[in-house]
């Protein structure tokens, strides 16, 4: 693959919007490419209602994403406080090591509890 079409894929990844979808009782939000200052503004705006509606467990699947910096762990700060504020529960499913190291030196790793796969973040609850 040249680079061209290499930086025109991650690009565009980056430009999808997240995908919103019901599963096992849940509302599962894909996000996909970076996740930074940009993409904050773009998906809070989509996220608070997802958090403050009335399903018992949002799932933020960042399996998907490419990159994740402190507006990241804002957003999942965010929806954690709106989800536990009506007592639902939010899951966070990631197995990429660098997006994993941020949340552990955050010291979020034991309020988040991400978990690898969405097979686990559904049955957690």
């Amino acid at each position: 693959m040249q680079l061209d079409a290499l930086n025109e894929f991650a690009f565009n990844d980056s430009d999808r919007p997240p995908r919103v979808y019901g599963l096992d009782g849940a509302v599962v939000v894909e996000l996909h490419g970076e996740i930074d200052l940009l993409a904050y503004q773009r998906l809070a705006p989509l996220l608070d209602p997802i958090t403050s509606g009335p399903a018992s467990t949002v799932v933020i699947d960042l399996t998907r994403t490419t990159f994740f910096d402190c507006s990241g762990i804002s957003l999942l700060v965010r929806a954690h406080r709106r989800t536990k504020a009506r007592d639902a529960r939010l899951a966070v499913v990631c197995n990429h090591s660098l997006t994993l190291r941020v949340l552990r030196i955050t010291g979020l790793t034991p309020t988040l509890l991400p978990v690898p796969t969405l097979g686990e973040a559904l049955q957690a609850g």
